[in-house]
């Protein structure tokens, strides 16, 4: 809007303020400082600035926002409400309430307008630099000198508990080096913390050191200037210099409560008793959850200038569609998740042949073949490429000056890794996967752990799997890893035994639409299981669990292993007897989604002699070898020596797989 109505904006910003105040009055609980601070931010946002259409959530052109403070979600759904979103007065009022579309932090896929899962403060900062690195991605891939089909802005709002987590300097860091300055960042600097005021734990110069990591910084001394945030806003839009923008705004927390603004009790609930008071000094009346008639006007005028816009957007859309058809069905699938079936990407994925391949190596071979056949599949490793082999040969790097370039370099950095592949993930078109050894996961768990609450597209190559990785010794050798990651809902697991069943890995990790796959992978060179053909072996593993050897008199017991260690259970079969099964179970969590009928076939419940054999936590097992089984494994740390001579000392051997099963 070329000339904002401020008084209108003014108005809105003390009802959202109001909205704020009553819903959380209204459950006793929730976060009233910031929804009440960054009002005037608010008003900004959805009532003059940022590209969305209320009416289509969901348009690829949108402007995307996200409140990484997430504990102040009601400053999120009072303005999805005002704007016009599917976001009723009444989801309002069910603020925290079971089942209601307004939950204590925001969520994505449950409110409309939502971009992303916040709250784990810092997650959203790095969210931002997906979202716009993806922006970037689909840009150089999909425009075209004739038309323009992504334009759009990352917007996001943080404040001093994101900005103090370590996540968010990682991706301020790697943000500004690959100068994605379609990004644009609020700081809603307050100088209050929960505890206290931030003094008490900051005192560097924020905006030096985002400048120092090549943002362009501005300070909004009056962080409540309605027309100063907006001028500060177009001028982001309007600037594509190579940076990313840091606003910084100086704002009271919990403005418009004198006894707790601009304090430490104002960050919670605390100010709820002065709400009375609060409202009547902002002018609205004694009624709870006001709305005014002229704001409801304002923002219906404004919804349907989006409608427009989006319209336009469209007519653009269509011409560059009819000109790029090919471009057009690739964004189609993008846009729906469809990276291909597990069966089409494994049909373009050659058979390995007899090999002694690690895993990782193997995964090497696969992951390209598979990115052929799937152009929106990029991959990334956190500056372990030479190690966890998943670079992309001939796709290019994603750089300042090739942003159609297909691997990322995410330096040492984890946390950010994981946060910013799950905003690839919500920016919607792009398959993204990182990759680093697996005993460094745990840097990156919170991020897994979102990205498996909120169902993202995305996959992780964990290499260097076990105490096989040798001499490196124990801090670099997982053992309670594997365990810990098949704690997490909605997270499969995968560890694959040889070269076609890591096929398979792959192939339903690109495939997998409703939840992140994790793939465990070897350092050391593991045999192939050539008694089987490739195809029993892929599409076994595909179902989680299969038989690689099966009795040949009456079933007397079952051995059941993954990853390094199928070896030696098919090693201590040969000594155990016609009476002896053997199961490979790469991935837990999609067999216990097969069909019973096929769970029972695989491990049939009358036979109770079961050993399972991992290195690593046997925790895990108890459910598959039942409490007259032994599961075998490794729970204590590791040793520095060989690999294989760590794991004889720890007893990954076909001959305790034999002593336990006798």
């Amino acid at each position: 809007m070329s000339s904002p109505d401020i008084p209108a904006l003014a108005r809105a910003a003390n009802e959202a303020r109001g909205l704020a105040m009553d819903a959380v009055a209204a459950c006793h609980s929730g976060h009233l400082g910031l929804p009440l601070g960054a009002a005037e931010i608010g008003a900004a946002l959805y009532g003059a600035f940022l590209r969305v259409d209320p009416a289509d959530p969901a348009w690829p052109n949108r402007d995307r926002f996200v409140l990484s403070a997430g504990h102040g979600s009601m400053f999120a759904y009072g303005w999805l409400h005002l704007a016009g979103f599917d976001v009723s007065l009444e989801d309002v009022k069910a603020f925290r309430k079971l089942h209601s579309k307004t939950p204590g932090h925001p969520e994505f896929g449950e409110t409309p307008g939502v971009e992303a899962t916040t709250g784990p403060l810092g997650q959203g900062t790095g969210n931002l630099v997906g979202m716009a690195i993806s922006a970037k991605m689909a840009a150089a891939r999909f425009n075209t000198p004739e038309h323009t089909v992504f334009d759009h802005l990352i917007v996001g709002l943080a404040g001093d508990g994101c900005l103090q987590e370590g996540v968010s300097q990682e991706a301020a860091s790697l943000a500004g080096r690959l100068g994605l300055d379609n990004l644009v960042m609020l700081y809603d600097s307050n100088d209050v913390t929960l505890d206290a005021m931030a003094s008490k734990t900051q005192n560097e110069d924020t905006a030096a050191r985002y400048a120092a990591c090549n943002w362009e910084v501005v300070t909004l001394r009056d962080g409540h200037d309605i027309a100063a945030i907006l001028g500060a806003l177009d001028a982001a839009r309007a600037s594509r210099n190579g940076k990313p923008k840091l606003i910084v705004c100086k704002t009271t927390i919990a403005k418009g409560i004198p006894e707790v603004a601009g304090t430490s009790k104002g960050h919670g609930e605390g100010g709820v008793k002065f709400v009375p008071a609060a409202r009547k000094a902002l002018g609205l009346p004694e009624a709870a959850f006001h709305v005014s008639a002229e704001t409801r006007a304002y923002f219906a005028a404004r919804k349907a200038a989006q409608g427009a816009a989006r319209a336009a957007w469209q007519a653009t859309f269509a011409a560059w569609s009819k000109a790029n058809p090919d471009k057009a069905a690739l964004l189609a699938k993008g846009l729906a998740g469809d990276h291909g079936s597990a069966e089409s990407l494994l049909a373009a994925i050659p058979e390995m042949g007899s090999n002694k391949h690690a895993t990782r190596a193997s995964g090497e071979l696969v992951l390209n073949a598979a990115a052929a056949a799937s152009p929106l599949v990029v991959s990334g490793s956190a500056d372990l490429h030479g190690s966890t082999k998943n670079y992309l040969k001939d796709m290019g790097d994603f750089d300042v000056a090739t942003p159609a370039g297909r691997n990322l370099y995410f330096g040492i950095r984890e946390h950010a890794m994981g946060a910013i592949l799950n905003g690839m993930a919500y920016h919607g078109i792009l398959k993204g996967s990182g990759a680093t050894f697996l005993t460094f996961s745990d840097y990156l768990r919170p991020s897994i752990r979102l990205a498996a609450l909120a169902r993202l597209q995305v996959f992780y190559i964990f290499t260097h799997d076990s105490v096989g990785v040798g001499e490196d010794g124990p801090t670099h050798q997982p053992v309670e890893t594997v365990a810990s990651l098949r704690c997490i809902p909605n997270l499969d697991v995968v560890r694959p035994a040889d070269a076609e069943e890591t096929a398979a890995a792959y192939a339903h990790a690109i495939a997998r639409k409703d939840g992140p796959v994790a793939l465990i992978l070897s350092r050391q060179n593991l045999p192939s299981m050539d008694a089987l053909p490739a195809s029993v072996r892929r599409q076994g593993a595909l179902r989680g669990a299969y038989v690689v050897r099966k009795e040949t008199a009456a079933l007397e017991r079952i051995l059941v292993a993954t990853g390094s260690e199928l070896q030696h259970a098919l090693a201590a079969a040969d000594q155990l007897g016609a009476g002896t099964r053997v199961v490979s179970m790469p991935c837990m969590e999609l067999f216990s989604r097969q069909p019973k009928a096929y769970r029972d076939e695989v491990l049939p419940p009358a036979c109770a002699k079961r050993v399972s054999l991992e290195a690593g936590s046997t925790l895990p097992w108890a459910r598959i070898v039942g409490s007259q089984g032994v599961a075998l494994g490794i729970d204590r740390f590791g040793l520095s020596a060989p690999g294989d001579t760590v794991m004889r000392e720890l007893g990954m051997t076909a001959e305790a797989v034999v002593a336990a099963a006798r």
